[in-house]
C-alpha cells in the first residue's frame, strides 16, 4: 500500500522535479505540473495521455478513475494510493513524469 511519503519521495527523485503548493494540493513539476497529492493524502491526480489513461483505469478500476470532466478527457486520472503498491506507484510517477520532461531540441 502506497502512502503520501511515498510519492513524495519517488516524485522528488525523478530529475529536475520541484515541489509547490496548487490550490489545495502539492504540486510535482519539471516543465509542467505532472501529478498533484491532495491534502489529506489519499489521493493523487497524474497527467497520462488518454490512452495511458484508458489502460491504467482497465488494469486497476480500484486504483485508477478519470478526473470528472474535461481534465480527464485530457488524461487527468486519480489514484486511490492505498490500492496502489510502491512499485505501481514508481511506475505511475515516472510514466507522467515523461510528460513533463521538456523535449530535447531538434538539430
Amino acid at each position: 500500500m502506497a502512502k503520501p511519503a511515498d510519492l513524495r519521495r519517488i516524485a522528488l527523485s525523478l530529475e529536475g522535479t520541484t515541489e509547490a503548493p496548487h490550490f489545495d494540493r502539492a504540486a510535482f513539476k519539471v516543465k509542467r505540473i505532472f501529478v498533484t497529492l491532495a491534502a489529506d493524502g489519499r489521493t493523487a491526480n497524474f497527467k497520462f495521455t488518454p490512452d495511458e489513461q484508458e489502460f491504467k483505469c482497465l488494469l486497476a478500476p480500484r486504483a485508477f478513475q478519470p478526473v470528472a470532466g474535461g481534465w480527464g478527457r485530457q488524461g487527468w486520472t486519480t489514484a486511490t494510493l492505498s490500492e496502489l503498491s510502491v512499485a505501481d506507484l514508481r511506475q505511475a510517477l515516472e510514466m507522467a513524469w515523461r510528460h513533463a520532461v521538456p523535449k530535447s531540441p531538434k538539430r
